[in-house]
């Protein structure tokens, strides 16, 4: 069976690992607590720019270098920003444990030179508008930016083409000094990992990190001047675009709360890409191309999500048919067979899911980032059995509300 285990070091970094000798691979990832609502306006975009920066070279390592060595592992690696986390991750055969710690530690002390920044600022006005080219047409962004505001959650990851253009690298550093603290940095291991080894290593590399100089906090934002680059128009009008695309926003538990599990099944039960409500009645029939309720669990909050992509020219009666249904299992909750079916559905898919380092790494790092906890892969299948029809009954009127569901964003044709 894994077994966990955690530290903490003297410089602030905590380690925490889930091992599991049988594993044929190591799984290593730093999770900083660091994303796109902790940015203000001139800030905004920094902190996936600088996942963008850390793979561009430091003091040991050039850009060149560090691609080379993660090509050289064998494994699989990549990083990701989003609202509240930026990571930093790699899986590898067990022997390579240290090396790819190594890269890893001095990755998250970058150069950061001017001439990077300048480079690297023109692929992210680039990564912006392939974004803002494909479906559906920055729906999402508008939706969040309506739901939360422009700022905190509602902030966009990437940024906009505005703020990307008016960012400077002494605002990026200054933003590295203060959310890239060891104290705000979770170093987390999953599969056949030699947990002492890490532990050794990291306190080696990272007794200065201690030292690093915080810059002062940037002046708050003006909350009665909009962010540049940002509208809080509920259409986006898309006259090319084939298809409408509809994105509500309603509420969902955080992150730690017990009814995060409940919530979760009624999504699947009502809004799953395969076998739910949703699909029965808008895919299978051929109404909608995609028609998915999902929610997404913040530290503070969470955010339940509708979507909807159909013709133009359906969007209307299709709206009113996911309506009907919403109100239904408001009104009605859902059958015995259907929370069964859920439930197969999403043990399932965890126990498939546990089978390799590379996914559980997720769980050990993120959990302990956002909530300070480890759930064996146990115990969740345990708090999914525990759920009973009157918890989906709770989850749906908490999340379903139809007046809470009215925050949404459309690109396409308009209603």
């Amino acid at each position: 069976m894994p077994t966990f285990v955690e530290t903490t070091l003297d410089c602030g970094l905590r380690i925490a690992a889930e091992i599991d000798p049988r594993g044929y691979s190591a799984s290593l990832g730093y999770f900083v607590r660091t994303g796109a609502r902790d940015e203000t306006d001139i800030e905004a975009g920094v902190s996936h720019f600088l996942e963008h920066m850390m793979f561009k070279g430091t003091k040991r390592r050039s850009a060149a270098d560090v691609n080379r060595e993660l090509d050289e592992l064998g494994g699989q690696s990549n990083a990701y920003t989003s609202e509240e986390q930026t990571v930093y991750y790699a899986t590898v055969l067990p022997k390579y444990q240290g090396r790819i710690v190594d890269l890893l530690t001095d990755m998250m002390r970058p150069s950061l030179t001017d001439g990077d920044f300048q480079t690297e600022r023109q692929v992210i006005l680039e990564e912006i508008a392939k974004y803002e080219d494909s479906p559906p047409f920055g729906a999402f962004e508008r939706a969040m930016e309506r739901y939360f505001g422009p700022r905190g959650l509602g902030r966009r990851i990437l940024g906009t083409n505005e703020s990307i253009q008016a960012m400077t690298p002494e605002i990026m550093r200054a933003y590295f000094s203060r959310r890239y603290a060891a104290e705000n940095i979770v170093l987390a291991a999953a599969g056949n990992v030699d947990f002492d080894a890490i532990v050794e290593q990291a306190t080696r590399m990272t007794k200065d990190w201690s030292q690093l100089a915080k810059a002062p906090e940037p002046k708050p934002d003006d909350p009665s001047i909009f962010p540049a680059g940002i509208s809080d128009e509920e259409t986006i009008e898309t006259p090319d675009a084939a298809q409408a695309y509809l994105v509500r926003v309603s509420p969902s538990p955080k992150i730690s709360d017990p009814a995060r599990y409940a919530t979760r099944l009624m999504a699947t039960i009502l809004g799953d890409e395969s076998g739910s409500r949703f699909f029965w009645e808008m895919i299978d029939t051929g109404r909608a191309e995609s028609a998915a309720i999902w929610p997404q669990e913040f530290a503070d909050c969470g955010a339940m999500f509708t979507y909807l992509a159909c013709a133009p020219e359906d969007l209307t009666a299709n709206r009113n048919s996911i309506n009907t249904l919403i109100e239904q299992v408001i009104k009605d909750g859902c059958e015995e067979d259907e929370l069964a079916r859920a439930k197969s559905k999403t043990i399932a898919s965890c126990i498939m899911a546990s089978d390799r380092p590379s996914n559980r790494l997720f769980g050990v790092g993120n959990g302990w980032q956002m909530r300070g906890e480890y759930v064996e892969l146990e115990e969740m299948l345990a708090r999914y059995e525990q759920v009973t029809l009157a918890d989906i009954a709770a989850a749906a009127k908490q999340s379903l509300v139809p007046a809470a569901t009215e925050t949404f964003a459309l690109a396409g044709a308009l209603l």
